[in-house]
C-alpha cells in the first residue's frame, strides 16, 4: 500500500534537499545514520531472528547498508555482509570503517533467508550489469523475505523504467520521501509494499500520492440545488452515460440529469431525464442556469453528432468533464480545442487516448503535468498509476488500485464522480484526487470480479468514509 498523501521527489529534488539539509548544520554522517537505523528496524521487525543476507554497493545506499548492518549485528542477529566494491563517497567510506564484521564479494555470496538490497538506490539510470542482475535475481528468489533500501536496484528514479530490477522484492524501505519509481511503471510490481522513513527531510515538491478526501455532509439548510446539479450527456451507448450519472448521484450531487433521445431503460427514478435530440436542443438544455457540471463522452459516439455535440458543450461556459469518445474526437488537436474554453475543465484519459492527444516525452508524471499546462486542463491519466496534474503545477499520484478496475464502465462511474466532486465546490486538482480516491475505495468494497454497475453501489460506503 503506497503512503496516503506522501510527498514524490525525483531524484533531482531529493538531493537538494539533502544538500539544504547539510546546508543547515546537520552533517551527512548523521542522516547516514538515520537512514540506516530505519532500515535496521524494518530489517529486524521483518526478519524475526532468522540470518540476514546484506548487500551493499558502492555508492549512499550502500552507507546505508554499512550502518544497517553494523547495528543489526550488535543487536545479536545473524548477519553476513556482501559489497559490490570499494566505497566511492566519503560518508560511506566512513560508514563501511565502522563495520567489523567479515565482507565478502557478490558472486561468492550464499542465500540467506532475508536479504537486504543496499546495492542501487536514488539516481540509477543505467541497466544493471547482466552477470550481477543475475546473481542479485537468484539470491532474492532464494530468499524468505527481501527489504529494499530507497528503491529496488534497476530501477529508474524518474520514471520508473525497468532496468533490471528482480521480481519478487517483499517491501521497500523509501528514504526521506517517496520517488517517481515507487509510483510509476515497472516501480509498481518491483517494490512490493512501500514503507516510508521521512528522516525529518523538509522536500519542496507540488507532487503528492492521493490521500482521503474531506467531505462535508450536507448542512440543515441544504437542497439539491445547492448541492449540484450535474448534466450528463448521452450518446450512441447509453449505457455508459447512465452509469456515470448514476455515480454523480451515489457521489454526492444533488440533482443529476440525463439528456439524450434514447428509450428510457431501468434506472434510479430519481434520474431525471431530458430529451435532446440535436446540438440545438443541447445548446439550449446547457443554458439552463441550475447546471453546474456537464458530463460528455461516455458512450457519445464518434459520427457528427457527436461531434456536433462536442462543440456545444464547448461553447457553453460551464465546468466540463470529458471522456472516452469526446477525448477520441479531440485527438491530436486537442490542446488547440482545450485553451479555448471560457470555464474549467477536466479530462479523464487512459494512456492510449492521452497518447493520441499529447506528444512529448519523459515519465507519465512529466508529460501528464506539461500537457495539464499546454491545455490548460486538469488531466486525470488514468491506470494503474493514475497521475493527476493541474494548470497551475499540482500533481497526485494514485497508484495500487484494484486491478479488477480494468473492466468496462469503470471510467464512465470516474467521469461522474468528478463532476460530483466539483459541482460541490471542487477546483482544479482537489476533485479530481477526490473522485479517484472514491473510485479506488468502492472498487475495495466491491471486492474481486467487480462490474462498473457494482462499483456504483459501493460509492456510498467510500463517502461514508470520508465525512
Amino acid at each position: 500500500m503506497i503512503p496516503s498523501g506522501a510527498p514524490i521527489v525525483t531524484a533531482a529534488e531529493m538531493r537538494a534537499a539533502e544538500q539544504a539539509l547539510f546546508a543547515s548544520g546537520v552533517a551527512q554522517d548523521t542522516l547516514m545514520e538515520q537512514a540506516g537505523a530505519a532500515v535496521a528496524r524494518e530489517a529486524a521487525r521483518f526478519a524475526m531472528g532468522r540470518p540476514i543476507l546484506i548487500l551493499a554497493g558502492p555508492g549512499n545506499n550502500g552507507g546505508d547498508a554499512y550502518v544497517a548492518a553494523r547495528l543489526l549485528k550488535a543487536e545479536g542477529h545473524d548477519v553476513n555482509l556482501v559489497a559490490t566494491g570499494a566505497p566511492a563517497s566519503g560518508a560511506a567510506e566512513r560508514m563501511q570503517a565502522l563495520w567489523h564484521g567479515s565482507t565478502s564479494a557478490l558472486y561468492a555470496a550464499r542465500p540467506s533467508p532475508v536479504l537486504v538490497d543496499g546495492l542501487f538506490g536514488t539516481g540509477m539510470t543505467r541497466p544493471l550489469e547482466r552477470g550481477l542482475a543475475a546473481v542479485f535475481a537468484d539470491l532474492c528468489k532464494q530468499a524468505e523475505f527481501t527489504l529494499s533500501i530507497d528503491l529496488p536496484s534497476g530501477l529508474d528514479t524518474d520514471t520508473g523504467a525497468d532496468l533490471g530490477a528482480p521480481r519478487g522484492i517483499d517491501v521497500t524501505l523509501a528514504l526521506g520521501a517517496l520517488k517517481p519509481a515507487h509510483v510509476l511503471d515497472a516501480g509498481l510490481e518491483r517494490c512490493g509494499k512501500v514503507l516510508l522513513a521521512d528522516l525529518d527531510i523538509p522536500v519542496d515538491t507540488r507532487c503528492r500520492t492521493v490521500s482521503r478526501p474531506r467531505l462535508e455532509a450536507p448542512g440543515a439548510h441544504s437542497h439539491k440545488y445547492s448541492r449540484g446539479l450535474v448534466a450528463v450527456i448521452e450518446g450512441a451507448m447509453p449505457g455508459a452515460a447512465r452509469l456515470a450519472a448514476r455515480a454523480a448521484m451515489a457521489g454526492g450531487a444533488g440533482y443529476v440529469v440525463l439528456a439524450g433521445d434514447r428509450p428510457w431503460g431501468d434506472g434510479p427514478d430519481a434520474l431525471v431525464r431530458r430529451e435532446v435530440r440535436s446540438a440545438e436542443d443541447l445548446t439550449e438544455f446547457l443554458g439552463w442556469d441550475r447546471i453546474d457540471a456537464v458530463v460528455l463522452g461516455p458512450g457519445l459516439g464518434r459520427d457528427r453528432r457527436a461531434e456536433a455535440f462536442l462543440r456545444a458543450a464547448f461553447a457553453v461556459p460551464k465546468p466540463l468533464v470529458l471522456d472516452g469518445d469526446a477525448l477520441t474526437l479531440l485527438g491530436t488537436g486537442a490542446s488547440r480545442w482545450l485553451e479555448t474554453r471560457a470555464a474549467p475543465t477536466w479530462i479523464t484519459p487512459h494512456s492510449g487516448e492521452f497518447d493520441r492527444m499529447f506528444a512529448g516525452e519523459g515519465s507519465k508524471l512529466d508529460r501528464t503535468l506539461a500537457a495539464a499546462a499546454e491545455a490548460r486542463t486538469t488531466i486525470v491519466h488514468k491506470g494503474a498509476d493514475t497521475v493527476i496534474a493541474s494548470p497551475k503545477g499540482d500533481v497526485r499520484v494514485l497508484a495500487g488500485a484494484s486491478p479488477w478496475l480494468s473492466t468496462a464502465g469503470t471510467g464512465d462511474v470516474l467521469a461522474g464522480l468528478l463532476a460530483a466532486q466539483i459541482v460541490q465546490g471542487g477546483k482544479g486538482a482537489a476533485p479530481a484526487e477526490a473522485a479517484t480516491w472514491l473510485h479506488a475505495r468502492a472498487a475495495q468494497l466491491a471486492g474481486p470480479a467487480l462490474i462498473a454497475d457494482a462499483l456504483v453501489m459501493h460509492i456510498p460506503g467510500a463517502v461514508s468514509e470520508c465525512l
